[in-house]
């Protein structure tokens, strides 16, 4: 009996001391805090290449959030990564509000005011070295308390424009090779980011357009059939003629030449052997039936092309004395632009027989 009695007392012994040892190595410990992994990082470089000032754009997820006065978020850059001195000018603290399940699209709806300490409102941030401390303000508050699971973002260079716009950026290792920013501090929190440097992050583009220019005419043989001194005459595509004015064909001119076009008429007024009809002139003049008159007038439709004076009235022109005669232009790259052709035919009664011709030639010339 008294064997059995030490066993047992020695047994629960060793229990109780294996309990408290449990205890004290197992962790359940009071008070004890253990920092969480931040969620969600990214650095977003405006520039990749080496030797290269960056603007950085730093995001992520803080699982605790950050409330208290003596909360830091630390921000510590690599080596060889050169900060020029930016100040707190140069960093701007944004947070979303809490609970948010990643960061693909927050809304960083609290924009902190920065200081180069920490003041009852503003968050100091402080540069040393590679270090960048963050410091909550006096009242764990300022603009909104980072709340747990809440997005933040840290803008570092000329894309901080907060307050006053930054005019420091971050010169990029010399190094191609992979890099790791570390983010801690006393808010509780830390993750690493990993970020590249190469060699050089632009691509070369190059293309090559072609010189074009776009020139038609819809009807090549055009007509006023038989004149008479009573009534005035527009010419048709049927060649029939029309007592109403009529659009007789169009001509349609584009170019992306950067200069633009011009488009010259070149020609003879309507001739029959020795006899002719009378061109109208460089007066942009009304129709007159029972009065010789050969002309044409243009109006236009689309691009940026401009009829020329004196065919772009109400009236009509024909200006041999110039010719060949600007009668169209574009200053610039334009889209086609359509011509509608309009032309005039008026006789006396003592205007002589015969079959009248004209043979005119358009010309368009890109200017590149």
């Amino acid at each position: 009996m008294q064997k059995i009695s030490s066993r047992f007392r020695f047994i629960t012994s060793v229990s109780i001391i294996v309990a408290m040892v449990f205890m004290f190595v197992g962790g359940v410990l009071p008070n004890t805090v253990y920092a969480a992994s931040l969620l969600n990082k990214s650095d977003t470089m405006s520039s990749q290449k080496v030797s290269t000032v960056s603007n950085h754009t730093i995001v992520f997820r803080t699982p605790t959030g950050a409330n208290e006065s003596t909360d830091t978020i630390i921000i510590t850059l690599p080596t060889g990564f050169t900060t020029n001195t930016f100040d707190f000018a140069d960093v701007d603290l944004a947070h979303s509000a809490g609970s948010q399940a990643n960061c693909t699209a927050p809304t960083y709806t609290n924009e902190e005011t920065l200081a180069g300490t920490a003041t009852g409102s503003a968050w100091g941030a402080a540069l040393s070295g590679q270090v960048l401390t963050l410091t909550a303000p006096t009242d764990g508050v300022g603009a909104a308390a980072i709340a747990a699971d809440a997005c933040v973002q840290v803008q570092i260079g000329t894309n901080a424009t907060t307050g006053a716009t930054g005019d420091t950026q971050i010169t990029n290792h010399a190094s191609a090779a992979s890099y790791t920013i570390a983010i801690s501090g006393a808010f509780g929190d830390s993750g690493d980011i990993v970020i590249n440097v190469l060699n050089d992050d632009q691509v070369s583009v190059s293309a090559t357009v072609d010189e074009s220019l776009t020139f038609t005419i819809s009807d090549n043989s055009i007509g006023f059939g038989t004149l008479s001194a009573s009534d005035d005459y527009f010419a048709s595509g049927d060649t029939n003629g029309s007592a109403t004015e009529a659009e007789a064909h169009t001509l349609v001119v584009g170019t992306n030449a950067s200069n633009g076009y011009t488009m010259t008429l070149n020609g003879a007024t309507l001739t029959s052997g020795a006899n002719t009809i009378a061109a109208i002139g460089s007066s942009n003049t009304a129709s007159s039936a029972g009065t010789e008159q050969f002309g044409l007038r243009i109006d236009e439709t689309g691009g940026s092309g401009v009829v020329s004076a004196p065919y772009a009235a109400s009236g009509f022109a024909f200006d041999t004395a110039a010719f060949p005669d600007e009668v169209a232009a574009a200053t610039g790259a334009s889209a086609n632009t359509t011509y509608s052709v309009r032309y005039l035919a008026n006789i006396t009664s003592s205007t002589e027989a015969g079959a009248y011709t004209a043979t005119l030639t358009y010309v368009a010339t890109a200017n590149f």
